[in-house]
């Protein structure tokens, strides 16, 4: 079987390991997915492929202000059907609330916090576990503190599921900024701005585009300088996908968010988007699991 640049994709996608390793593991095992696992677990190059006996990849996300601070958490179950109990929902409210209360700034810190019950936040999550009969979890949270002369705004999708906080420097129309939120909801960029990406994730992505280029013959025999300048561009291209400011504004296509900012003289100073499950692992393949187990991980 051939290795091309979608199957060393899916490798480095299930596994984490780097794209030239993927390329050696799938040539040694002639393009099998699975004995190209086994392959770079043996050799110790796989970073992933594995899962916890419990997953808790639903749940909801929320972000809620009062007069002084601005917070977005989420907060994970493992089914969807809990995560609309109004149990839940009022856990994470009264949760929101404390952290709104608090200064804290770690995880460790907010789960410490005490509610109006007086247990803790951790506490509280645990006794929700054991009365709704799922893992309830709080995965994580963001506290930005309101200051003079600048603005926030946030916006929760109706699915409870995407959150967005956005906080400027300077004065901005509560409506442009709403509609700035959900374009960050809708079009999930990663980055405020292309200097932000990490240089180790261009090279990766540089890296993909390079291997895809060998498979795409309309590229075949072009000049090598040429050739350098077309994998330049695309590569800006699919940064810009991830970058806000890169990105044409949904809500008037004229503009380029960052455009968009300029003409409103604003500056964007935090950008927080929380989408429920997003980076937490998912079962790969069955088989990925029992590698994972046969070898000890």
């Amino acid at each position: 079987m051939a290795v091309n640049a979608q199957l060393i994709k899916e490798l480095r996608e299930i596994t984490q390991a780097g794209m030239m390793d993927c390329k050696k593991a799938l040539e040694a095992t002639d393009g099998n997915i699975n004995d190209a696992i086994v392959w770079l677990r043996e050799n110790g190059l796989a970073k992933a492929a594995k899962k916890s006996d419990r997953v808790a990849a639903e749940g909801v996300a929320l972000a809620k202000e009062n007069d002084k601070k601005v917070v977005i958490l989420e907060v994970n179950s493992e089914t969807d059907f809990v995560a609309q109990n109004e149990k839940f929902i009022n856990l994470i409210d009264e949760i929101a609330n404390v952290l709104l209360a608090s200064d804290a700034k770690t995880l460790e810190e907010g789960l410490a916090l005490k509610t109006n019950s007086g247990e803790t936040i951790e506490q509280a999550l645990v006794n929700a576990t054991a009365t709704i009969g799922e893992k309830i979890q709080l995965r994580r949270f963001t506290l930005i503190a309101k200051e003079a002369g600048n603005s926030t705004t946030l916006y929760n999708h109706a699915n409870k599921r995407v959150s967005v906080v956005l906080n400027f420097k300077g004065t901005i129309d509560a409506s442009d900024a709403y509609n700035l939120a959900m374009h960050v909801a809708a079009m999930s960029p990663q980055y405020k701005n292309m200097d932000e990406i990490p240089a180790d994730f261009k090279e990766s992505e540089f890296s993909i585009i390079k291997a895809e280029a060998k498979e795409d013959p309309k590229l075949q025999g072009k000049p090598e300088n040429v050739l350098e300048n077309i994998l330049k561009g695309k590569l800006s291209k699919r940064l810009s996908e991830i970058s806000l400011v890169d990105q044409q504004y949904v809500v008037d296509e004229s503009f380029k968010v960052g455009q968009f900012l300029e003409s409103k003289k604003v500056t964007l100073i935090d950008m927080i988007r929380y989408e429920v499950g997003e980076g937490i692992e998912k079962v790969v393949t069955d088989f990925a699991s029992e590698v994972a187990a046969q070898l000890g991980n």
